[in-house]
């Protein structure tokens, strides 16, 4: 059975050309318009496998900060393939130990905390804009205000 994995490769700077050039001979890859994002398209039995892949391949050839698959798993899942330094790697791996917890699991309940916190500020910055929008205007205009916004207009650029 033949698995393909869409990959993506965020990098710390914009890859060279010469760069991407010497990745390429060991990867095909396709680079975004400022060439900080790349995707593959990779051959392994697993996602996990295909990111490790990646890895090696072009590791050193660019300056890679995070490799991704493209597209969540069937739990909805982007897996993440990030390189630590080793003192970075020595205090995960401590503070995982002193919680119970492995490493793995560690990072991803910690990624999970920072995700919904996140989600909470944006959803409590929207409620007080709206909240203020609220104070100079009726509900049902601020209604078809966010309808004009969202709906896109005949003739004008689409994005």
């Amino acid at each position: 059975m033949s698995l393909h994995h869409a990959v993506e490769i965020a990098l710390t700077r914009p890859a060279t050309h010469a760069e991407l050039a010497h990745a390429a001979r060991a990867l095909p890859l396709a680079a975004n318009h400022d060439a900080t994002c790349l995707m593959a398209v990779v051959h392994a039995k697993t996602p996990g496998r295909a990111l490790h892949r990646v890895r090696r391949r072009i590791g050193d050839a660019l300056p890679v900060d995070v490799i991704t698959t493209h597209y969540p798993d069937s739990s909805g899942h982007v897996l993440l393939n990030i390189t630590l330094p080793p003192h970075a790697g020595t205090a995960l791996r401590r503070a995982a130990a002193c919680a119970g917890r492995k490493p793995r699991l560690f990072v991803q309940l910690a990624l999970l905390r920072a995700l919904a916190q996140h989600i909470e500020e944006v959803a409590g910055f929207l409620d007080g804009a709206v909240q203020r929008l609220l104070a100079t205007t009726t509900a049902s205009q601020l209604l078809a205000a966010v309808g004009r916004a969202l709906t896109p207009t005949p003739g004008a650029p689409s994005c």
